[in-house]
């Protein structure tokens, strides 16, 4: 059984990748330069997970990031499926 911080190292990994390759709604993961892009927000998330939230918070939270803090007009259309994938590290 992974210790405490392996967890914690572990999620959180995992979430920053999933931001980048799943997510990505502004489209930079094939920049090497620009995959930190998305680093702010993995906190953020991860508390969230921990926090027992539903997809339907997960995704809430992506959006609020989306058009908030990003800006974009309308949000992405895998939101559903990246929020599934996030919950996924944390229900094992």
């Amino acid at each position: 059984m992974p210790n405490r911080n392996t967890a914690s190292e572990d999620l959180h990994a995992n979430v920053r990748l999933c931001l980048l390759r799943e997510w990505d709604p502004i489209g930079v993961q094939q920049w090497p330069e620009a995959h930190d892009e998305y680093d702010s927000y993995v906190g953020g998330v991860c508390r969230l997970l921990l926090s027992g939230a539903d997809a339907h918070k997960v995704r809430a939270h992506l959006a609020h990031h989306e058009t908030v803090n990003m800006g974009l007009s309308q949000t992405s259309e895998n939101l559903d499926a990246v929020a599934r994938k996030l919950l996924s590290f944390v229900q094992r």
